[in-house]
């Protein structure tokens, strides 16, 4: 068709498909599907997992078939032209069809599609005929990655001072007072430090020289960065499991070994399943693109492709799992120090204002700063402030732990109480 006026959505098919159908036949019957798929798991496949955020543009799917004839292979392509809303800077379009030879479902391939993205419309070209789509998902401009990569470095760097001063001071009371090597509430924090200073380490590593060496150098970092962060997490669903003793259960809580129990779990479970999950050969080079499919950042870690199951079972379910934990054993001791705060409202001033102060003590070691992941989606400002705030979760354990353990007698027995109860329930597990 040769007019001028043409539809927002529209297919166009070369005259040399038709030629290229087997048989000499003057009719032809061919298909045109549009579907919406909606909020299923239909035609969704575990690449929309791979991109973070990614979705089905408009939940729109068209289908081209001729008969019951496959078609591969043209030697002129397709065009398909989707309309569409202008879409914000950071995020981008990419013409994919659904690949039945993909796992036991399918899933989005673009191999033999092109993409000619628009202001309010984007074509795609393809070489065979299927379902077609548009995938939206989120991009990193190099200036942005950059930025990003800079505040978690210096956060990092940061972090890792304050909690070597954390580690630092726990030996020095350990040295000095005599019941520090008795109770268990400074252990944790200590080995959860611990883990955080190993992982911003990983992580300084990993951006540092990721792109060098052998690819089996590859699969050790990314090996050891997956295990730290294993490690971080288990430690603050530990610190929520201590506090839940310490505050809501209380009492009827004896446990021998306590704390040998506790590292067993906190480094044993990551161990394991960084095992499994290294010999599935998970781990390897991971390269982030740019709107132009340039390379903006690469890291050691799980590989693009097949990995991608391991990593949202092992990372992202395996948080989801301890931060859900934490998250609601939070919740209720918040809910107890501020009921507390409401029955002896008339009798100290300035409960409430250290109600709050202990439960963002609190926070930082059960780690809400993770969970602001869970925000990023929402724009580019929540990754900032993501970034900013997580990376500098070392600062603030090590000031909720000299506000715990170098207070005056006085000040310690006013701030809410915790390291009182702290202290003594630590004893009654030895």
């Amino acid at each position: 068709m040769k007019d001028e006026h043409k539809p927002p959505d529209r297919v166009r098919l070369p005259k040399s498909l038709f030629g290229s159908l087997p048989g000499n036949r003057s009719v032809v019957r061919l298909a045109i599907t549009v579907l919406d798929i909606g909020l299923g798991n239909i035609f969704k496949g575990p690449r929309l997992s791979l991109e973070e955020g990614g979705s089905v543009l408009n939940n729109h799917l068209v289908g081209l078939s001729v008969g019951h004839t496959p078609v591969t292979r043209l030697a002129e392509p397709l065009e398909i032209t989707f309309s569409h809303q202008r879409q914000p800077p950071n995020m981008t379009v990419t013409c994919v069809f659904w690949d039945v030879t993909k796992g036991p479902t399918g899933d989005w391939a673009s191999k033999g599609c092109s993409t000619e993205p628009g202001a309010e419309r984007t074509v795609c070209r393809c070489d065979h005929l299927t379902f077609f789509a548009l995938l939206l998902r989120p991009i990193l401009d190099q200036a942005t990655v950059q930025a990003l990569t800079r505040i978690s470095q210096a956060g990092c760097g940061v972090s890792m001072i304050f909690l070597a001063f954390t580690i630092s001071l726990y030996i020095a009371l350990r040295l000095s007072r005599q019941r520090f090597k008795s109770e268990d509430a400074p252990k944790i924090h200590v080995a959860l430090s611990a883990s955080l200073f190993l992982l911003n380490l990983a992580f300084l590593v990993n951006v540092g020289s990721s792109s060098k060496g052998s690819s089996a150098a590859c699969w050790a970092r990314g090996a050891i960065f997956h295990y730290f962060l294993l490690c971080v997490f288990t430690w603050m669903g530990l610190e929520a499991f201590h506090l839940y003793l310490l505050v809501i259960k209380v009492f009827n809580t004896y446990f021998g070994r306590y704390f040998l129990k506790l590292s067993l779990v906190g480094w044993g479970l990551p161990a394991l399943i960084v095992i499994g999950t290294g010999s599935a050969n998970s781990y390897g080079l991971y390269a982030i693109h740019d709107q132009e499919n340039r390379t903006s950042l690469e890291l050691c870690w799980f590989r693009e492709g097949t990995a991608v199951r391991a990593l949202y079972t092992t990372v992202h379910g395996y948080f989801f799992i301890t931060f859900l934990f934490s998250a609601v054993i939070l919740a209720l001791v918040a809910w107890k120090i501020f009921t507390l705060s409401s029955a002896t409202a008339g009798k100290e001033h300035g409960q409430n204002r250290k109600g709050v102060l202990t439960v963002l003590g609190l926070s930082s070691l059960v780690g809400v700063t993770w969970g602001l992941a869970v925000l990023t989606p929402l724009g580019l400002s929540t990754v900032y402030v993501f970034t900013l705030l997580n990376s500098l979760q070392g600062v603030f354990i090590f000031c909720w732990f000299t506000s715990l353990y170098f207070r005056s007698q006085s000040t310690t027995s006013s701030f809410s109480g915790t390291a009182r109860l702290d202290q003594a329930h630590s004893v009654s597990h030895e």
